[in-house]
């Protein structure tokens, strides 16, 4: 049974999605607004009934603008979140949060960006100009060691799991491997029909040791749309709902900004186990009553602490998870069943949302058996998010 009043009070309703690319030749604006006009085709609602939007605070497509482009009614909710990939889920918690209050009828959550013809996040911070915000003064510890992009900052998390669990790069690799096996057989992804091998994975150029190039997510150019409404809204509609059964955000002591090196421990995500602790209380769920989970794959190395902190292995036992086979389909968790940000696309994680409305509805091109609740993460290493969704 549910402790939350929020489990179960709203549901994503419309999914909706711009081709994935690497050149789009389309602004930014207009992915956003195809891919929000998609989701509500898909839920069979008129745009003029959309009263709120929550985003990230890196959209660059402002609310005003998106809703006069898409025909959108008076807007009495909008909000942001920030922290990057890791506002994922949480623009969805905002969204179930003013409907199940409602402060809103019908909210739309969007992302969309040119990631590979515009602004490449993984170029770091090296060229960017300099100001006097506090974000950048801690950037700046940072910096003058080399550590200026990502992959950078993340290598460091990385070597130390590895040393603390003998984690070794070909199971990072097991990841990829996996990822890119259901985004060969997924038509949406960018890498569909080209899985890789393990000993592709290991000839992969460095990035920063100890990723190699396949152990790090693309750079897409897209847009991704997901509609939410009340539970009795999604009752009423034709469509397979998808009910929010939790959704929670996290910040961990000693947080950083995919930087938090400062801890005692830097082998785990403790914000994530905090996220996890939410989903689960406010479900009144647990790890056995997940039958797959949509995570957050930026970086291999980040996906196994993810396994851990959520309950699905002890400290230091991902590695022997993954190697079981327990992400494929038919495994005791398949995961990313689109093919994650490595084989499908790197929306800051939208598109797994989407993935796991797809899961519920039956219609994902990887389909396991007996899906009834799926797991979402959202961006690790930094302030995160996540979600429980599930069938009625």
């Amino acid at each position: 049974m549910a402790i939350s009043p929020l489990s179960g009070a709203a549901a994503i309703v419309g999914i909706g999605a711009t081709e994935f690319s690497k050149n789009s030749g389309r602004t930014e604006l207009q992915l956003a607004c195809e891919a929000i006009i998609a989701a509500l085709a898909d839920a069979g609602i008129d745009p003029s009934e959309v009263d709120g939007l929550s985003t990230y605070t890196a959209e660059t497509n402002g609310e005003v603008l998106v809703a006069r482009n898409c025909g959108l009614g008076e807007l009495k909710f909008f909000s942001r979140i920030g922290y990057g990939g890791g506002a994922a889920c949480g623009t969805v918690q905002q969204a179930a949060m003013a409907v199940a209050t409602g402060v809103a009828d019908v909210v739309v959550c969007y992302r969309a960006f040119n990631e590979r013809s515009g602004v490449r996040y993984g170029l770091g911070q090296h060229d960017r100009p300099m100001d006097s915000t506090a974000d950048r003064a801690a950037y700046a510890w940072m910096t003058p060691q080399g550590l200026s992009t990502p992959a950078q900052w993340v290598a460091m998390f990385a070597r130390r799991y590895m040393h603390q669990y003998g984690a070794t790069s070909e199971d990072f690799g097991q990841v990829a491997v996996v990822a890119r096996k259901h985004a060969a057989n997924n038509p949406a992804a960018w890498f569909y029909g080209r899985p890789i091998t393990l000993e592709d994975h290991q000839n992969s150029r460095w990035i920063a040791e100890p990723l190699h190039l396949l152990d790090c997510c693309q750079e897409t150019d897209g847009g991704q749309a997901l509609v939410i409404v009340s539970a009795e809204r999604a009752k009423t509609l034709t469509g397979t709902a998808a009910f929010i059964k939790g959704a929670a955000q996290g910040s961990g002591k000693d947080q950083h900004m995919m930087t938090s090196y400062y801890r005692a421990d830097i082998s785990g995500i403790p914000e994530m186990g905090l996220v996890g602790r939410q989903l689960y209380g406010q479900s009144g769920l647990s790890p056995a009553d997940i039958n797959a989970a949509i995570l957050y794959d930026h970086f291999t190395p980040l996906v196994l602490p993810q396994l851990e902190e959520l309950g699905f292995c002890a400290r230091g036992e991902a590695k022997d998870f993954i190697g079981d086979g327990n992400l494929e389909i038919g495994g005791r968790l398949p995961a990313n069943t689109h093919g994650g940000q490595i084989g499908e696309a790197y929306l800051h994680g939208v598109n797994g949302i989407a993935e796991a409305v797809r899961l519920l509805r039956g219609t994902s091109t990887n389909q396991p058996d007996g899906v009834d609740n799926v797991l979402v993460t959202a961006g690790t290493a930094v302030p995160t998010s996540g979600l429980i969704l599930g069938a009625a």
